[in-house]
């Protein structure tokens, strides 16, 4: 199954510390923002300050827009995001906490339930032409051009917009080849633990 979703159809929620808000990008059927299994999103950071606690799930934070953040977990992990889509892979239970380099930055969230799920997050700023890896769910985000999406099984060729959101989901034991040419995306990957 192939799923576009626009970005205006991206909910915008409030964060848990109330210091914010995000675009829900999209998440598992049934979930919510107070329980989910995996959940995809944009933030903006505006000021430093302590992240929300997300104990239970894993969490990768790409640095999308801006001019970098460090991000200092428990006190003794650091993390620097200087470039575009630099990004972390840390422990939502973590004391993280943000300083950012030079004004706000925004970024591109992944988290999935640490127990029942593995998310991989995959990045290209250099025009690349990736043959993705077989998973369950994978989503392609897009930041600058439109990326030409190609698969010879579902007969399919797509432009996807840059901002919009594309979603692969494997249907029974099928597994699907696709091809992302482009530059400036996001890949991400997501499987049950078994």
């Amino acid at each position: 199954m192939i799923k576009i979703t626009p970005q205006h159809d991206f909910k915008k929620l409030p964060w848990k510390n109330g210091k914010g808000s995000t675009l829900e990008l999209a998440i598992n059927e049934n979930g919510s923002v107070d329980n989910f299994e995996w959940r995809l999103s944009i933030a903006t950071v505006k000021e430093d300050g302590r992240f929300s606690d997300f104990s239970g799930y894993t969490r990768n934070l790409v640095l999308i827009d801006g001019k970098g953040i460090v991000l200092h977990h428990n006190e003794n992990q650091t993390d620097y995001l200087e470039n575009k889509l630099d990004f972390s892979t840390f422990d939502g239970a973590n004391k993280t906490t943000a300083i950012l380099s030079s004004g706000a930055i925004t970024d591109f969230n992944l988290m999935t339930r640490t127990r029942d799920f593995e998310g991989v997050v995959e990045t290209f700023s250099e025009l690349n032409q990736i043959v993705l890896k077989h998973s369950q769910i994978c989503f392609i985000y897009g930041l600058s051009n439109s990326l030409k999406i190609e698969s010879k099984e579902l007969g399919v060729l797509e432009v996807l917009p840059a901002g919009d959101l594309m979603q692969i989901s494997k249907e029974g034991s099928n597994e699907i080849d696709v091809k992302v040419s482009g530059e400036n995306f996001i890949l991400v990957y997501i499987n049950k633990r078994t």
